[in-house]
């Protein structure tokens, strides 16, 4: 590694102070980078994706900033497991509903991403999530209950959402209302094995992964792009913030054969515990892919109760 990569500095976001890579992309762009640049780097397969999303500045908790935030080569992680309704809502805010498979059974998943070139920098995080139905309307659509399978089009509400890098806490936290915080967090995923570790308060393990890769096949890009929408309360107003992912490379299995994952002691253990997941049904990697995320928009979501 090059001292210039291991020198930082300091730059503000909102009222807050975090430490950035000196000479990375945050560094160099502030968010409104030269594509033509990125292409050029051995990592970052193809920019056509982002050629296609204008950048707008916007005011936000953290400041002005440009939305949205581009992860130019990623690489991701998603186990879906089945759980009792009954756990899931004593965990979602009243106004949510969980996306429900028969009656009484949920969704929830926990997520692995690794994000090699990004507008904020390399960084690594880890999430535990529950599939809810769109807030747009009350009735479950069986498109809505196809896609949320599939990983296409995916409400969600994150219960914890563990970062290993400042600049991407503040963000998620302060920006967008995510229930993150910064710890050890290692991910590595490539064609034949996927690993992750997330450390708890005490260094030790929270929550781990040990996989075997499902075989991967390529997409050109934009030819499959999904999208996660996600809900958060920001000064106690609902907003909702859309991650479209554009996927390059990806598998998935309905085999739990060669997948082990470990539960320690640690917030997101105890998320996915409280849960109550009854069994995994799915586990879909993509060892290569684009996303663009997009600062959160205030949105109507309707009471349960009403």
């Amino acid at each position: 590694m090059s001292s210039t990569q291991k020198d930082t500095l300091k730059v503000n976001l909102g009222s807050r102070e975090v430490t950035v890579p000196k000479g990375g992309l945050y560094d160099r762009y502030r968010m409104n980078p030269d594509l033509d640049e990125i292409a050029r780097d051995p990592r970052v397969s193809s920019v056509d994706f982002f050629r296609q999303l204008p950048k707008i500045k916007v005011d936000s908790p953290i400041g002005s900033t440009l939305t949205p935030n581009f992860y130019y080569t990623m690489s991701s992680a998603r186990l879906t497991m089945l759980a009792p309704s009954r756990a899931i809502r004593a965990r979602l805010p009243e106004e949510l509903s969980p996306l429900e498979i028969v009656p009484g059974l949920g969704l929830v998943s926990v997520m692995f991403f690794r994000y090699d070139v990004c507008d904020i920098d390399f960084y690594t995080e880890a999430a535990v999530g529950i599939a809810v139905k769109p807030a747009r309307h009350g009735k479950l659509g069986f498109f809505d209950l196809v896609s949320g399978l599939k990983n296409e089009h995916v409400d969600s509400y994150v219960l914890s959402l563990p970062v290993n890098s400042d600049i991407a806490q503040v963000r998620g936290h302060d920006g967008y209302g995510f229930p993150k915080w910064v710890t050890g967090l290692d991910v590595d995923i490539n064609d034949h094995r996927t690993t992750a570790r997330v450390a708890n308060d005490a260094g030790g393990v929270d929550l781990s992964l040990l996989a075997n890769t499902p075989a991967q096949r390529a997409y050109p890009s934009g030819e499959r792009v999904g999208s996660i929408t996600s809900y958060t309360k920001i000064d106690g107003a609902w907003h909702s913030t859309l991650n479209q992912t554009n996927v390059l490379n990806a598998g998935t299995t309905r085999s739990t054969n060669g997948v082990t994952l470990q539960l320690g002691e640690g917030r997101m253990s105890d998320d996915l515990r409280s849960l109550m997941p009854k069994r995994t049904i799915q586990f879909d990697v993509m060892t290569e892919g684009q996303a663009a995320l997009h600062m959160p928009v205030p949105t109507s979501v309707p009471s349960r109760n009403k």
